[in-house]
C-alpha cells in the first residue's frame, strides 16, 4: 500500500484578519503540522485576506468557488478549517463541497483522542469532544452520517454522535462526575505531598519542545516520547535525584499550543493543577525550531491565564545541536542551552536545579547530639547536607546545609542550633 493510499488528502484553509503576516503565517505552519501529526497529507493552503471572517462561509464566495475547484481538481477528501467554525458555517460550507469539513478545534481534539492513554485522560477527551459537537448537532445530518473514519471522527465520543442532545448531556455529566473523583484523588496525593513537604518541579512548555524526552532522561522514567505535538497528555510524576543525593519530585505535562481551544483549556485544567502546585517551573524551549520566540512567548501567556507565571522559573533551552541560525536566546529568567540527549548537559542541568532549589531554601548549622538518630536520618533525606562532622569528644555531629523554610524540622533544629 503506497503512502498516498494511506494518508487523507487536506486543504488547508486560512482567513487573515490581522495585519501581522509573520504571526498568520506561522499559525497556517502549525495547521499543517498538526495536519501531518494526525496522519494526513496536505495537498493545498487556500488562504484570504479579510477584515474580518465571512459570518456565513468564513471565506469569501469567490473563494469558496476557489476551493470547490481545488477540491475537484486535487480529490481531497478533507477540508481543515484554521479558525473554529460555527455550526451556520459548516452548514452552509457543506452545501457547496462534497469532502468533509472539520476545524482548528476539532483537529486538536483528534489528536487528543489519539494521544491519551489514561482513564482520565481519554474522559477529559471525550468531554471536550461533547462539549465541542452538543452545539453543532442541529442540521448537521449529512456531516454526521459521513463520520465513521478519518480525521475528526476519532476517539470515544464518535458512536454516540447520532444520538439525541439529552444521551449526550447525561454523558456529559456522567464524565464529569467520574473526573472529580479522579479530581479529589489527586487532591490527596498532592495533599501527602504537601505534608512530606517534597520540593516539586513541573516541566512546562510548547508542544514538541522534548518535555518528555528530557523527563526520562532527568527521572529515568518511561513517559511517551516522540517527534510528534501532544506526544504527553497524562500528567507523569517520578522521583529525580540531584546531585548532592536530595530527592525532588519531577512532573512532565502536557504541552501547551497557540490558540489551544478553550473547551480543551477548560477540560485539561486538572492536569495542569500539577503545575500550580510546583516549587519551580522548568520552561523547556526548542531552539531548533525557527518559531522558537513565538513558542515561549505562547507558554508564558498560558501560565499567566493560569496565574501561574509567578513560580521561580529556569527555561531551558533545548536541542542545542541542532540551534537554529537566527536563535538568540530571549528569556528574562535564569536560562539554560542543553541537548537533553547528553549526559554532560543532564549533569549541568541537575546542578542548575539544585542551585535553585538551594536559593528558596533557607540554611541551618547546627550541633546534634548522637542520640537523635531519628532526626539525623531527616536531615539526611528530607533536606540538602552540605556537611557531616562528628565530634568524638562531645558525641555530636555538626551539620550545615539547606531545608525548605516551612519544613517542620525547623522546629527540632532551633534547640540545636549553633
Amino acid at each position: 500500500m503506497t503512502e498516498q493510499t494511506v494518508l487523507e488528502k487536506v486543504i488547508i484553509v486560512g482567513c487573515q484578519t490581522v495585519e501581522d503576516d509573520l504571526r498568520y503565517q506561522y499559525s497556517i505552519d502549525e495547521l499543517q503540522s498538526l495536519t501531518e501529526t494526525a496522519k494526513a497529507k496536505v495537498v493545498a493552503t487556500l488562504t484570504q485576506k479579510r477584515e474580518k471572517i465571512h459570518p456565513s462561509t468564513y471565506i469569501g464566495k469567490g473563494k469558496v468557488e476557489e476551493l470547490k475547484a481545488l477540491e475537484d481538481e486535487l480529490e481531497a477528501e478533507l477540508i481543515i478549517f484554521n479558525d473554529e467554525l460555527s455550526p451556520s458555517q459548516v452548514r452552509n460550507l457543506s452545501s457547496y463541497i462534497n469532502a468533509r469539513i472539520i476545524d482548528r478545534t476539532q483537529l486538536i481534539l483528534d489528536i487528543f483522542a489519539q494521544r491519551a492513554r489514561s482513564k482520565e485522560g481519554k474522559l477529559q477527551v471525550e468531554l471536550a469532544q461533547l462539549q465541542y459537537l452538543l452545539p453543532r448537532l442541529g442540521g448537521q445530518g449529512t456531516q454526521l452520517s459521513r463520520l465513521g473514519a478519518g480525521i475528526g471522527t476519532r476517539g470515544p465520543g464518535e458512536t454516540q454522535l447520532e444520538t439525541d442532545r439529552r444521551h449526550i448531556r447525561r454523558r456529559i455529566d456522567d464524565i464529569k462526575t467520574q473526573l472529580s473523583v479522579i479530581v479529589k484523588h489527586r487532591d490527596r496525593y498532592r495533599e501527602r505531598r504537601k505534608k512530606n513537604k517534597a520540593f516539586q518541579i513541573a516541566l512546562v512548555g510548547y508542544t514538541n519542545a522534548g518535555k518528555s524526552t528530557l523527563f526520562n532522561r532527568l527521572a529515568e522514567a518511561d513517559s511517551f516520547e516522540e517527534n510528534q505535538l501532544f506526544a504527553t497528555l497524562d500528567p507523569l510524576t517520578r522521583k529525580l535525584i540531584l546531585p548532592s543525593g536530595f530527592t525532588v519530585l519531577l512532573t512532565d505535562t502536557v504541552g501547551f499550543i497557540q490558540d489551544l481551544p478553550t473547551t480543551l483549556i477548560a477540560a485539561f485544567r486538572s492536569t495542569l493543577e500539577e503545575v500550580r502546585e510546583a516549587d519551580l517551573l522548568l520552561h523547556v524551549v526548542d531552539m531548533s525550531s525557527p518559531d522558537y520566540f513565538q513558542h515561549e512567548q505562547t507558554v508564558h501567556k498560558l501560565l499567566e491565564e493560569l496565574e501561574i507565571h509567578q513560580i521561580p522559573q529556569l527555561t531551558v533551552y533545548n536541542k542545542k545541536d541542532l540551534m537554529h541560525m537566527d536563535f538568540v536566546p530571549s528569556a528574562k529568567t535564569e536560562s539554560i542551552q542543553i541537548s537533553a540527549l547528553n549526559e554532560s548537559d543532564q549533569s549541568v542541568l541537575k546542578n542548575q536545579i539544585e542551585r535553585m532549589v538551594i536559593d528558596s531554601m533557607e540554611s541551618y548549622h547546627v550541633e546534634v547530639p548522637s542520640t537523635e538518630g531519628k532526626l539525623l536520618s531527616q536531615l539526611k533525606n528530607e533536606t540538602i547536607l552540605r556537611e557531616l562532622t562528628f565530634n568524638e569528644e562531645k558525641q555530636i555531629y555538626l551539620c550545615k546545609g539547606y531545608a525548605p523554610a516551612d519544613h517542620q524540622i525547623y522546629g527540632q533544629l532551633n534547640k540545636y542550633s549553633k
